[in-house]
């Protein structure tokens, strides 16, 4: 169990899709201790595998609503949008308004294999969703409207994180969500 660097977007595994998770072992239980001490250290609202360069599906997250951690997930979404700030430790000091749906019916597994399912709105519909894009190699500046992009992109390009990336031979790529963006997004 150990605090693992955080992946910064430029980084492929961040924008691949993770590997399904078939093995619940020991392993895999440390893997969650890992994603949990992480984040914690950050501090962060929630993290994904891949942030840490495991390209499983697996995240954690931790609110004021309750911790947990979920595998292999599935998500629900309702029709009713949300707009708030979000962030990700991927892209640190960066904030921007994003769509998400505003109630989300998470299922998977837990740590041990037993199927269980996470209902939430607002933050935890929204930490849910966030962390499952990771796990489809999709990150959060995918889901905003396009001008708001274009200003991430000139923000990521000015941030003092960004170069880490570029020196490792990594160049960021913005991809355009698959999933359905209720006409907020392009």
């Amino acid at each position: 169990m150990s605090i693992q660097p955080i992946r910064l977007f430029g980084d492929p595994v961040l924008t691949t899709p993770a590997e399904l998770v078939v093995n619940f072992d020991k392993e895999l239980r440390t893997l969650v201790e890992d994603l949990t001490q992480t984040m914690h250290d950050a501090p962060g609202a929630g993290l994904a595998a891949p942030q840490i360069g495991v390209s499983l599906q697996v995240f954690v997250w931790d609110i004021e609503e309750g911790d947990g951690h979920l595998i292999n997930p599935t998500l629900d979404l309702s029709e009713d949008l949300q707009d708030g700030e979000e962030g990700c430790l991927s892209f640190p000091g960066l904030v921007y308004e994003t769509p998400r749906a505003f109630r989300a019916v998470a299922k998977g597994f837990n740590m041990h294999g037993e199927p269980v399912t996470i209902e939430g709105t607002e933050l935890l519909a929204r930490v849910l969703q966030h962390e499952t894009d990771h796990l489809k190699g999709i990150v959060f500046i995918d889901r905003l409207l396009a001008a708001e992009r274009k200003i991430a992109m000139a923000d990521i390009r000015n941030s003092d994180w960004f170069g880490q990336a570029q020196d490792l031979g990594n160049t960021p790529i913005v991809k355009f969500s698959p999933h359905a963006t209720n006409g907020r997004a392009i």
